[in-house]
């Protein structure tokens, strides 16, 4: 997400250095002055002569300046946002893109940079007098470029495909959509494993640094018929075997009705612990499915809620909520995991649940 800062007078930020200067010694700047008005006054007495007032400089306010800092990172000075705003309380303003060879009258309350690379920004107050300000300096870097497409190197493992995701710029992560690129999902690790009977495709990009998103990748997951459609095991002691490999990001998806549960088994490796399992697709005209976890290669449990890591209804008002957030981390590390998912009522349901997985402190 992006932040604003506001940068009056001498600031630093944006990864660069900032700083203020005396028009009377900053580069390719002069010192301005100018003559004070002189206000009509009654002729003086004839034995008396008058005198005008003293000419004298005056010293402006410098303006407050902001701009939006975008992408992973909002204080490094990275943006993909040319546009920047000027508050000066009604002054006028003219800014410098050129180390203040030559200004540019503002208009407004704001000005574009255009051009990608490193910007050294000049803003300053000024009146019709000529009267300036110190200079504000603030130093970013534009960034409006979109990264390149990712590589998807599919792999299969029994009912799982892992997605092994290549070609990240530095500083960049990788997301997924499973709607139709309405919305995204970050993604962990290198890539993505995958199983399940619901969803036919989802979309990978990039996003980098500045927060420019690549192209997004179609990857299709199977149709019915297919060996990549599985049906999750109804059977708790049999539970269906979602194969982690090097993923830290996995996916379960399903479609069930009543008499139709869903069981589902991973492990979590050595040195690792689950970070969040969150449902994130939930699509049936009946709001409340039934979900449970279990520390268990099988999910033997039955309805002794003692024995269940976790437990409880899900739907839509669920969706993005981490059922493990309120857990003890000695509950999430290492060994078997099964996941019980079920409708109860007569209509479908289709669900995803995402694990995320990552390495222990």
């Amino acid at each position: 997400m992006a932040s604003v800062m506001s940068l009056p007078g001498l600031l630093s930020a944006c990864g660069g250095s900032s700083s203020e200067a005396s028009p009377s010694t900053s580069p390719g700047t002069s010192p301005s002055t100018s003559q004070t008005p002189v206000p009509s006054m009654p002729a003086p007495p004839p034995a008396v002569a008058a005198s005008a007032p003293s000419a004298s400089a005056v010293k402006l306010s410098p303006p407050a300046l902001s701009f939006t800092d975008t992408g992973l990172n909002v204080n490094d000075g990275l943006t993909n946002n040319g546009l920047w705003t000027v508050s000066n309380n009604g002054v006028g303003w003219e800014y410098s893109l050129d180390l203040g060879q030559t200004w540019i009258p503002g208009t407004g309350n704001s000005f574009v940079v255009q051009g990608d690379g490193t910007k050294m920004i000049w803003v300053r107050s000024r009146d019709n007098a000529g009267n300036v300000s110190d200079i504000v300096m603030v130093s970013c870097t534009l960034d409006t470029m979109p990264p390149t497409p990712v590589s998807v190197m599919p792999t299969a493992a029994g009912a799982t495909r892992s997605l092994r995701v290549e070609g990240l710029e530095s500083g960049a992560r990788w997301e997924y959509s499973l709607d139709e690129q309405r919305s995204w999902l970050q993604g962990a690790g290198q890539g993505l494993s995958v199983m399940g009977n619901a969803l036919s495709r989802l979309w990978l990009r990039q996003l980098d640094a500045a927060g420019n998103a690549s192209r997004a990748e179609t990857v299709f997951l199977g149709q019915p018929g297919e060996e990549a459609w599985h049906e999750a095991s109804g059977d708790p002691l049999q539970p269906s075997n979602l194969v982690q490999g090097a993923a830290l990001t996995l996916l379960i998806h399903g479609s069930v009705v009543r008499g139709d549960a869903d069981y589902v088994q991973w492990a979590v490796p050595a040195g690792h612990r689950m970070a969040s399992v969150r449902l994130v697709d939930y699509l049936s005209e009946d709001l409340i499915a039934f979900y449970a976890l279990q520390r268990s290669a099988v999910f033997d449990a039955g309805v002794d809620v003692n024995r269940m890591l976790v437990y409880g209804h899900m739907g839509p008002q669920d969706l993005l909520r981490n059922v493990t957030g309120n857990l003890a981390v000695g509950q999430l590390g290492p060994g078997p995991v099964t996941l019980w998912f079920q409708q109860t009522g007569l209509l479908p349901t289709r669900y995803a649940i995402e694990i995320v997985l990552q390495p222990a402190p």
